[in-house]
Parts: C-alpha cells; structure tokens; sequence
C-alpha cells in the first residue's frame, strides 16, 4: 500500500495584493511546495490573472502539485491563511501620518472584505508600517491577536543572521540571535541573548579573531539600514520578505512550533505598552501565536524596547483608525 508523504491538509492562502512582494510570496511557495492552494486578490483582476497563469507555467517543475489562480475575496470563505500585502507609497509632499492614514483606511477595507467571506483562518499582514497595520487589522478583524500577526522584525532578524554569519564565517543556520521592537528605526539587536550554536557571542568574540566587541554597532547599522540601501539600488525590497513569509506560513501550516520574531500583540508578556503589535518573538502553531516567548533582557534593552513601544503608540494616537 502507498502512503503519502503529504500529511499537510491545510494549505490554502489568499494574498491580497500582487505587487512585487505579495508575487515574491507567491513565488517561494511554488518553489518550496508550501501549499496546496494560492488564490491571488488585486484590486486589477487582469494583473492577477496574469500573474497567476506565470506562476502556474513553472508548475512542470515544482516540488508538488499547485491550484494556482486569480480571484475574489469569497474564495477566502476556506482559506487557512490570509497574506495581505496591498498597499500604497508615499507620495510627495505627504506626510507621514497622512500615509499612515490611508494605508489604514485600506487596510480596513480589505480586512471588511475578508472577513465578509466568513474567514476565520489566520491574518498575516506583511504592509508597511507593519507593526502598526498589523494592529489597525486586528482591531478590523475582530479576530482574537493569536490569529492576527504581522511579518515584524522577521526579516529584520534574517539580515542580522546574515551579517553576524558574514562576519564570523559560521554558517547563517547556527546563528540565534533576534532583532527586537518596531520594524523601523526604533528597532534593536538582543545582543545580551545572542547566541553561535551554544555559545554566547560575547564569548565567541573573545576567542575568534574575526569580530570585536566594537563590531557590534556596525552590524546593526548595517541591518537597520539595509532596506534603505536595497530600495536606493534598485528602489524596492521583495525577495527577502518572500521567503521570510514563507517561512512564517509553513509554521502555521505546518504545526511547527517555531519561534520567529513577528509583530504580535503584547498582552503584558513584556513591561511596555499593553495591547500594541510590536516585533517580538513568539511560538507559531496551527492555531496561530500559541505565546510570546518572555526574553530576559537587560537594562539597556528593556530600555530600547519601551522607547520602541512608545513610539508606535505615539504614532497610533495621531492617526484616524
């Protein structure tokens, strides 16, 4: 008798938006043989439909069998996932807060648009600002916060991985260290937490000649700007997020239990502002956030963290949601 090796039987996401980061989703999927099922939304139909029939002429060599497809937000009444990725830039002369604003009017648009279908998977939100998109959404929704979450400072973290690897020339899969707080400029490195296989990195830089302590900064700076140098070279960020979206969808889908840095709601697991998405890590399961992962952090750290904090809650307080 033949058994198949397929044991996933939830595998179907709706993205919202097929622009360059929603199709770089898209694409690590297909690639990857994540998911059984993709139906892609985008307020052009026609952009949909073709992107949808591109992706399904590389299904020759997928690692699996695919329904791929342009459609509507009905077709998220059975979807396990729902990735939203719509949104708009900044324009010039706009402020940031009128920015702000409309990415949240279409942000609640969208979700009053799934939610109509009779949704009730899990929301991850991967439009920028994340962090507080992801918040409007969960409001929105009227989902309970485990089952909405945004993308974070995941990416954040996976270019922190990258730079320490870089630097020590230790494989990116033996570095564990987080990037903590706002997806933006108020984020931080738990540098006190960070850790080469099962040694602290503080003592790795002790005994590698490789790294010193005054690395450190440089690394992170690195990080931070990373997007900004990416978008000035060739003006968007997509591939990454792809695969970082990924990654989060197959710890859902596939009952991983795995901690990623997300934006999740911080119910009081931390000593900041309650009741605000924010980057932190957090255990992923079918059922969505199954806990906040609580981090020791030092003096200066908890610090960072609180100003993070802070200044999305400043933010949220002037916006219109």
């Amino acid at each position: 008798m033949l058994i198949s090796c397929d044991t996933n039987t939830k595998s179907k996401v709706a993205i919202i938006g097929a622009g360059m980061v929603g199709m770089s989703y898209a694409y690590s999927l297909l690639n990857q043989g994540t998911v059984k099922e993709i139906v892609l939304i985008d307020i052009n139909k026609e952009r949909a439909e073709g992107e949808a029939m591109d992706l399904n002429h590389g299904l020759s060599f997928a690692p699996r069998k695919m329904k791929i497809y342009a459609g509507e937000y009905s077709d998220c009444k059975d979807a396990d996932i729902a990735v939203i990725t719509a949104g708009v830039s900044q324009k010039d002369g706009e402020t940031r807060i009128d920015l702000l604003n409309k990415n949240a009017a279409i942000m609640k648009n969208v979700v009053g648009e799934v939610m109509k279908s009779s949704f009730h998977g899990i929301i991850l939100v991967a439009s920028n600002p994340v962090d507080i998109l992801t918040y409007v959404c969960w409001k929105a929704s009227g989902l309970p916060p485990s089952k909405v979450i945004g993308s974070g400072t995941s990416l954040d973290t996976a270019r922190l991985r990258f730079e320490i690897a870089q630097k020590i020339n230790i494989s990116v899969k033996n570095i564990h260290a987080y990037i903590m707080g706002e997806h933006g400029d108020s984020e931080f490195v738990c540098w006190s937490k960070a850790f080469i296989g099962v040694k602290p990195l503080g003592d790795v830089i002790e005994t590698l000649k490789e790294i010193e302590f005054k690395d450190l900064e440089e690394i992170y700076n690195s990080v931070k700007n990373s997007a900004y140098e990416i978008i000035k070279r060739k003006k968007a960020s997509y591939y990454g997020i792809g695969m970082t979206l990924v990654s989060i969808t197959s710890a859902i889908l596939n009952n991983e239990n795995k901690i990623i840095p997300i934006s999740v709601c911080n119910g009081g697991t931390y000593d900041t502002v309650k009741d605000l998405y924010i980057g932190l890590p957090a255990v992923l399961n079918e059922d969505g956030v199954h806990h906040v992962v609580k981090i020791k952090l030092d003096n200066k750290e908890q610090e960072q963290l609180n100003y993070s904090a802070t200044t999305l809650k400043e933010i949220l307080d002037q916006m219109d949601y």
